[in-house]
């Protein structure tokens, strides 16, 4: 099965054109459709090779309306772009995945789309896409589009951060090499406090798909990834990493339009240089903004994340821009999670 990238996100959600507000101002995605059918409304976002599709339930009957009442508004949908999406679902399925929408076309005009869904994790549905016309209609007949020009500072989904409860690490990791033939490339334990994590990484052939998924370690205390599985009720998405060529305009432009960003204590800017020597960006600018930086065997990498505005405190955002770095920062784990410690810390003060 060659997975090739991410073709889109759904989230569901209670009031869809608020959500889609809320991502336009501040991220800077741009309405391109819209879909109203019987039982949801969708609203179609894009920012360069970002999809997300933003659905609201109308009905009980659609799937959306379980899910909200269970976990609250979060990524339900992971879209994986292929190029026979009804024979990757066959070889899903005969490799052991449950099968959850079986493959059918959309064909108005010669601009054939198919998509096929089975399970994921938790209640997240990964569904295959294949497009005749890779820049076509994202649903030809279901969503009405209005396509705008390509604009924005983000330019594709660069991992996905999962949280599963503890215990299920190891067998996620089987299946997704077994049935999705994603690769296992990284792994570590990561200790901050008294609380612990492991975590491992998942990765298609081509790069274009990325799992970073995380368990708790029950050796040690609870910590969030414990209050994540509390809060969402289960696995799930924990932050979408969207990646950008210029984080620093990234960061001042989504702060422009109102998204709260997790700060950093000073000392950590102070430990900076002699841990990692120059990054291309001055220090003082990183310490301003409260950007991380690390360093691997490819070269330095970027990130700073969101507060989470999810009423649950589940879901949030991450930024990153990679200059040759290949992994996921884990120097910085430890200053994400005392930050938000504090942030929770203050949300209850």
């Amino acid at each position: 099965m060659d997975i090739r990238t991410i073709d889109h996100l759904e989230m569901f959600t209670e009031d869809a054109e608020e959500c889609a507000a809320r991502l336009c101002t501040g991220f800077g995605f741009a309405v391109h459709g819209r879909g109203d059918l019987e039982d949801r409304v969708s609203l179609l976002l894009r920012q360069h090779d970002i999809t997300l599709l933003v659905t609201e339930p109308l009905t009980a009957g659609h799937r959306a309306h379980d899910y909200l009442a269970r976990h609250g508004e979060g990524i339900a949908v992971v879209g994986l772009a292929v190029d026979d999406a009804a024979a990757a679902f066959t070889e899903a399925v005969e490799r052991g995945a449950t099968p959850l929408e079986p493959p059918h076309t959309l064909d108005p005009e010669g601009s054939r789309v198919t998509f096929a869904a089975v399970n994921g994790f938790g209640d997240v549905e990964h569904r295959f896409a294949s497009r005749r016309r890779p820049d076509g209609p994202f649903a030809p007949g279901l969503i009405a589009e209005r396509p705008q020009p390509a604009a924005g500072l983000l330019r594709d989904v660069d991992h996905l951060a999962v949280c599963l409860p503890p215990g299920e690490l190891d067998g996620t990791i089987r299946r997704y090499q077994q049935v999705f033939d994603l690769e296992h490339t990284f792994e570590e334990r990561i200790i901050v406090g008294k609380q612990a994590m492991r975590s491992k990484v998942v990765q298609s052939r081509s790069g274009g798909v990325t799992f970073t998924i995380i368990e708790p370690d029950v050796t040690r205390d609870p910590g969030q990834i414990d209050a994540f599985i509390a809060a969402h009720e289960g696995a799930g998405v924990q932050h979408v990493a969207f990646r950008t060529e210029d984080i620093v305009a990234g960061v001042r432009t989504c702060a422009a339009g109102g998204v709260p960003f997790l700060s950093t204590p000073g000392e950590y800017y102070a430990a900076l240089p002699g841990r990692l020597g120059a990054v291309g960006v001055p220090v003082e600018r990183l310490r301003e903004l409260s950007i991380l930086a690390d360093r691997d065997y490819g070269g330095v990498m970027l990130q700073i994340f969101t507060a989470s505005t999810h009423p649950r405190r589940t879901l949030f955002w991450e930024l990153i821009e990679r200059r040759g770095a290949r992994t996921f920062g884990s120097n910085n784990i430890k200053a994400l999670y005392e930050a938000v410690e504090r942030e929770q810390a203050a949300a209850q003060a």
